[in-house]
């Protein structure tokens, strides 16, 4: 299975983009248009979610192979991932060293969490939601509401309905709920076991958190540090979970400087 990708930019060193849970790869659009200038950019849907397929399983090492084989052979990249994104892209790095030249980890640390955290509750919601009520986006906005107050979080959810003919309601989620939500064990969790004989990633690796978040916590340190030694952690203020969504000017800022601009 191939992901699907979306490529800008044609000069420049290479840089590819890997979405969080229930995000897709065209969420990095404002920030790889600005890059574009000087790099060529690639942004990728990760199975199960934008216009990616959708294999039996979410499984971390299988998606960073899927990843890796969508990234160039000519020349390693450097890889940004958010959230699940970053873990996909911490594991790819471990895998095949060869392939990444530097890594960009947002908010996500190299551990497994409590299952899902907030997750579940985000499916049991978008599932829930009786979309033969949902006429215009505003009415999804109103039905998701009483489960998901926060505007931010809440439009970032329903990025993944789509109108759909074929449905009997007219509309679908492009995200795959079921199979996201039985493995979100998974997805919270970390391949420790899988990585046991992996020898830890040598090339430089900007590791940014927000400062409202929980994901990226001083406990986490020692995980980082055996896994990825060059780390340096930078903290966003004012910032939660959603980093280069909350503050896209600061975080293309740090990341310029990361990649050398």
């Amino acid at each position: 299975m191939t992901l699907h990708h979306t490529a800008l930019g044609s000069t420049g060193s290479r840089v590819v983009f890997l979405h969080g849970l229930f995000g897709q790869g065209k969420n990095w659009t404002g920030i790889a248009k600005q890059l574009a200038t000087k790099h060529r950019v690639l942004l990728v849907d990760l199975p199960h979610h934008g216009r990616s397929g959708w294999p039996e399983r979410f499984d971390l090492s299988e998606t960073a192979g899927l990843v890796a084989d969508v990234l160039p052979d000519d020349e390693p990249v450097a890889l940004v991932g958010h959230s699940l994104g970053g873990k996909v892209a911490m594991v790819l790095a471990l895998l095949h060293p060869e392939r990444v030249e530097r890594l960009c980890v947002a908010d996500i640390s190299p551990v497994a969490y409590p299952e899902g955290r907030e997750f579940p509750g985000y499916i049991a919601a978008m599932k829930g939601m009786d979309l033969t009520r949902v006429v215009r986006r505003e009415d999804a906005e109103r039905l998701l509401e009483p489960a998901v107050p926060d505007p931010t979080v809440r439009s970032f959810l329903l990025q993944n309905l789509r109108r759909d003919p074929t449905a009997p309601s007219g509309w679908s989620w492009q995200a795959n709920l079921d199979v996201l939500g039985r493995d979100l064990g998974a997805i919270s969790g970390w391949p420790e076991a899988e990585l046991a004989d992996v020898a830890p990633y040598d090339g430089p690796v900007l590791w940014l958190a927000g400062a409202r978040s929980g994901y990226v916590l001083p406990e986490y340190d020692a995980a980082m540090d055996r896994w990825f030694p060059r780390n340096r952690k930078v903290t966003m203020k004012d910032t939660g979970h959603w980093l280069h969504s909350e503050r896209p000017e600061l975080f293309l800022q740090i990341l310029q400087r990361f990649l050398g601009d």
